[in-house]
């Protein structure tokens, strides 16, 4: 399975821990993460998982697969600015999205569009996203809405 986690490119330290055990337990599952490939939540996630041996995958908003993250396997360059943002749920099976604000606000309505399971750390209160409390709720919750 793929997990498209999402959240903002700049967090403070509590998120970004919160993001690389987010994305570290991802991949102890056996499922690969998605993200934007950029920075913040997308970097911290990307790292976690490669941690412990997983697998990453960054669609990225420019032209350029150079600008991935150091820890993005499968860098996606797009050239599509925030329009990019539906090919990070698009790619995913599930979402969860951590903290973040506008871009990742469009994110979480592209889950619900394309009807994706989202969980919810620290995030935007939207009606179809279930808020958890820790990375393993959010990890069994989306798991769980996939039969996995």
């Amino acid at each position: 399975m793929r997990v498209s986690i999402i959240g903002g490119g700049t967090v403070g330290e509590e998120t970004r821990e919160t993001a690389a055990d987010t994305g570290r337990l991802v991949a102890q599952q056996g499922h690969t993460v998605v993200c934007g490939g950029l920075g913040g939540v997308m970097e911290a996630a990307c790292r976690g998982a490669k941690e412990v041996g997983g697998d990453t995958v960054g669609i990225l908003p420019t032209e350029r697969r150079a600008d991935a993250n150091e820890y993005v396997d499968v860098p996606v360059a797009t050239g599509l600015g925030h329009a990019r943002n539906g090919l990070v749920v698009m790619n995913g099976d599930a979402v969860i999205a951590i903290d973040g604000a506008d871009g990742t606000l469009t994110e979480v309505g592209f889950s619900l569009v394309f009807d994706r399971p989202i969980a919810g750390l620290d995030t935007h209160d939207v009606p179809g996203v279930k808020a958890c409390e820790t990375p393993e709720e959010a990890v069994r919750y989306v798991e769980s809405e996939l039969g996995v």
